[in-house]
């Protein structure tokens, strides 16, 4: 397994649209054991997703079982091809992100997801989510479409922090 170099904003690379996984094989396999290395490495990281490494397939790795506040969550989750498929309520929340280390910013999120994905041998696999792990979930699938959460800030002028200090 490797640490793999995170891009940072303003990256160009961050901006592409990334491509759905056809093959569920050992070199899948092996770049998520790499990019789960490089999340655990991120300080206070609980998810990373591909186009963040310059790896521009639609997976994403979550996992706030760790968080400082007990939240529902369904633990270490890898994602590939995920797509929210229902939605309901919103809420602002404060974000950070390992492609923006400097920041973080208040967004509007969903409250409520229902998710469906594969696993990284291709099985089906579905959730649903509330609260942070909703909001995480959210956060990576947006680096997919090649948004930052820079891109979904409520306000710039009022909603973006610098950050004091990386945890």
């Amino acid at each position: 397994m490797a640490v793999l170099e995170i891009l940072t904003y303003p990256d160009p690379r961050l901006k592409q649209v990334s491509e759905p996984v056809t093959r569920f094989d050992e070199a899948l396999r092996a770049f998520i054991a790499d990019l789960e290395e490089t999340r655990r490495a991120g300080p206070g990281a609980v998810g990373i997703a591909a186009p963040q490494v310059g790896h521009f397939q639609r997976i994403v790795i979550v996992d706030v079982s760790g968080a400082r506040r007990p939240v529902p969550n369904h633990g270490h989750l890898v994602l590939v091809n995920p797509e929210i498929t229902a939605w309901e309520g919103y809420a602002v929340g404060r974000e950070g992100c390992l492609s923006v280390p400097d920041y973080t910013g208040n967004v509007i999120r969903a409250e409520r997801i229902h998710l469906e994905a594969r696993d990284p041998r291709g099985e089906v696999l579905a959730f649903d989510m509330e609260g942070f792990e909703a909001r995480a979930v959210q956060h990576e699938m947006d680096h997919l479409d090649g948004l930052l959460f820079l891109d979904r800030l409520v306000s710039r002028r009022n909603d973006l922090f610098r950050r004091k200090k990386y945890r």
